[in-house]
């Protein structure tokens, strides 16, 4: 598996070795002893699967409150996404900050998102499939969400979206967190 930094601090995009033959091919996607090896303690609890019907889907973008905070280890198993991660962590030098990668079933590639940051994709294909396993469980009342079009991330979609659900439509502006005058 190769490690690589992803443009905010704890963002990991992760490209796995792949071994081919006349079968097919194998490669390794989770590894805790290389996490570990990493520096990442990743320890999931909990694996999702999100499907799409149809190409310019967004979903996102979501993240969990402390302490219900989570890390997300996120893959396209069918099609293709447009990833992005959105630093929401104040302390952070990238704060307010987005990244964003293509993962798709062709790539393998993988992107670890940290605790303290939102998440969403724009879907790519038809019939796109996102595996998500969290190191938290779920807790509804910790949910929150940023606006996907906020003029202040800034966000690069790939193009506009064709299907975003009301809640996700509904989700507020960023609001940076401004230290207060002494």
């Amino acid at each position: 598996m190769r490690y690589q930094a992803a443009g905010l601090p704890g963002l990991i995009l992760m490209e796995p070795d792949v071994r081919i033959d006349e079968r097919g091919f194998f490669a390794r996607l989770l590894c805790r002893e290389d996490f570990a090896a990493q520096g990442l303690a990743f320890d999931p609890v909990q694996m999702n699967l999100s499907g799409n019907h149809r190409r310019g889907t967004l979903r996102g973008l979501h993240y969990q409150r402390a302490p219900h905070a989570e890390d997300k280890l996120v893959r396209a198993v069918a099609g293709a996404v447009f990833d992005v991660a959105v630093d929401l962590r104040p302390d952070s030098p990238a704060y307010g900050r987005w990244a964003g990668f293509e993962l798709s079933a062709e790539n393998r590639r993988a992107l670890l998102v940290p605790k303290g940051c939102a998440h969403g994709y724009l879907t790519l294909t038809d019939g796109a499939e996102i595996l998500y396993l969290v190191d938290a469980f779920f807790h509804p009342e910790a949910e929150g969400g940023l606006r996907w079009d906020d003029p202040r991330l800034g966000i690069s979609w790939p193009f506009p979206p064709l299907v975003v659900s009301e809640k996700d439509r509904s989700w507020p502006d960023f609001q940076p967190v401004i230290a207060a005058a002494p």
